[in-house]
């Protein structure tokens, strides 16, 4: 026959008091990797992005002369592009110019441009959330601990 605990209001088998403790610790663990792995997505999307060596152009909104390293300075060199599309193509889209105009590859070449500058604004927010999660696994993951102490030695 197990032993039972009391823990406030609830009353706890011996083997069940392991197992939330065993939880609490999975999710702190869980939660460590976690920020692990997104500051290394973090590193290698700002290291990718910097061996481009991207300057934002001095007619951008923001960040005029200075390299693309981040998640904003990708977004405002991605709207700059395409300022600069619309203009060369007479505000017309891809889609909208005909197949045989030749400004159709500006606008396609653009806008290849400005998706892999998005993809990585959705990586560094990505690895952003990865982060917060990881935060949160662990503040879980401690408070079960917390909640549930550990079984008294046994002598």
């Amino acid at each position: 026959m197990s032993e039972q605990f009391e823990t406030g209001t609830a009353v706890l088998s011996s083997g069940r008091v392991k197992a939330v403790r065993l939880v609490g610790l999975a999710g702190v663990i869980g939660g460590i990797l976690l920020i692990v792995v997104a500051v290394i997505a973090w590193i290698a999307v700002t290291t990718q992005l910097k061996a481009e060596n991207i300057t934002i152009p001095d007619d951008a909104a923001a960040f005029q002369g200075q390299q693309v390293s981040g998640p904003v300075t990708a977004y405002i060199q991605a709207d700059i592009i395409n300022h600069h599309a619309l203009e060369a193509t007479g505000g017309k889209t891809y889609a909208e110019l005909a197949q045989d105009d030749p400004l159709r590859q500006t606008a396609m070449t653009a806008s290849f441009l400005r998706a892999s500058l998005f993809t990585s604004v959705v990586a560094y927010g990505v690895a952003l959330f990865a982060a917060a999660v990881g935060v949160l696994f662990i503040l879980f993951g401690w408070s079960l601990r917390a909640l549930v102490p550990p079984l008294p030695k046994q002598a």
